[in-house]
């Protein structure tokens, strides 16, 4: 039937040839699912099960990238959030309710803590934090109402390494769940399911991404019982992911396994080069036996990344130490890492860490820059250690 132009501009019957294939995924952007007839119109999050619904759980895009990552790491399925920081809140409001216990490691990313001290903590969750290298010894810390347990190994400042199968040992002799935020590790240095781990997460942010311009995160769980669990969750809290966002982060996974080596061959090289330097207390580098835990990273890791921290000596001030950052040319001052620019940090471990170091601390991520280029760098900055 003749239709208006105004009507032809959004229903149009142009007709295209069938058979067009591309190496790029798609990007498919949309808010509203169109079904086949009104028997056919349901709402339900499980997409796997009961196909396409709504945007907001993902539109093909966003499931490509979902599928990868449980290839990646060995899981049952995965779920995407629009950042690290998010897929951590779902994982503690999935799993936990009120009158609940959550363990979480004293070396956690700051926001993590804040988010145990502050929000938990309104919804009746009790958090406590425990040593990062207390292993097996966790049990003691267990009570009757523990349902979570975390670990981040290494830890994103201070680089302790857990012993997260004697964690989960004991974790599971309780019942409780062991969650990983396996960032460091991008998801294939470290089989967290092989561990013992029940859910891991990754900020897709940084070596997924891999260009420092996208913000992702992701759940991955091991089983159908905490799929159940983590997706009603996500469905109630309404997080959803750009596609766009997604298509770079499936652009990114195409050249992890060329970025992952180069990047760990720099950042040893640069590691060792301040192993050496007089003003150096510690290097916190897992390959390193300065670093704690380096027996269990040499046991379970398959390789080490791009971030380490180096602590300074304690006579050295503050002061000196910012002026140093400061001073540098090629290393950016920036918070995450993963990326393919240089950054360096001044940080701070949290004011009750049980291992908190005496001296100031840098955290450094290597880029893909020339190691010796950046060693440059840090030689004529390092002048204002002493100015």
């Amino acid at each position: 039937m003749p239709r208006s132009w105004r009507t032809k501009l959004i229903h149009s019957d142009v007709q295209l040839p069938e058979g067009y294939r591309s190496l790029a995924t798609p990007v498919f952007r949309g808010s509203t699912t169109v079904f086949p007839n009104a028997a056919a119109l349901r709402d339900d999050w499980r997409q796997h099960e009961v196909g396409w619904v709504y945007g907001l759980y993902g539109t093909p895009t966003a499931l490509e990238l979902a599928g990868r990552i449980a290839e990646l790491e060995g899981g049952y399925r995965t779920f995407l959030t629009p950042g690290g920081q998010s897929a951590l809140a779902v994982i503690n409001l999935a799993l936990t309710s009120a009158g609940d216990h959550v363990l979480i490691p004293d070396s956690i990313y700051s926001p993590h803590r804040q988010l145990g001290d502050e929000l938990l903590r309104r919804f009746g969750v009790t958090c406590d934090f425990y040593p990062p290298t207390i292993g097996g010894e966790i049990e003691s810390l267990i009570r009757e109402r523990t349902r979570l347990v975390w670990c981040e190994s290494p830890g994103s400042i201070t680089m302790e390494v857990q012993d997260v199968p004697a964690i989960a040992e004991a974790a599971h002799r309780h019942d409780a769940k062991v969650a990983l935020d396996n960032t460091y590790s991008a998801g294939v240095y470290f089989d967290a399911f092989a561990h013992g781990v029940d859910v891991t997460t990754q900020a897709l942010t940084k070596y997924i991404g891999g260009h420092s311009d996208l913000l992702l995160g992701s759940v991955t769980v091991r089983d159908a019982a905490d799929y159940e669990r983590v997706g009603s969750a996500m469905q109630v809290l309404g997080m959803s992911v750009s596609p766009d966002d997604c298509s770079l982060a499936l652009r990114g996974m195409q050249t992890l396994g060329i970025r992952l080596p180069a990047l760990e061959r720099s950042t040893l090289e640069l590691a060792r080069w301040w192993s050496e330097r007089p003003e150096v207390a510690r290097v916190l580098h897992p390959a390193l036996p300065s670093c704690p835990g380096h027996d269990v990273w040499r046991r379970d890791f398959t390789g080490s990344t791009s971030v380490f921290s180096v602590e300074f000596r304690p006579e050295i001030r503050r002061s000196r130490v910012r002026a140093f950052v400061d001073a540098l040319e090629l290393f950016e001052i920036g918070w995450s890492w993963g990326g393919v620019t240089s950054l360096a940090v001044p940080v701070n471990p949290p004011r009750s860490a049980t291992e908190r170091p005496a001296g100031a601390l840098v955290r450094f991520n290597v880029g893909l820059e020339e190691p010796a280029d950046l060693i440059a760098d840090l030689e004529q900055g390092a002048l204002a250690l002493s100015a």
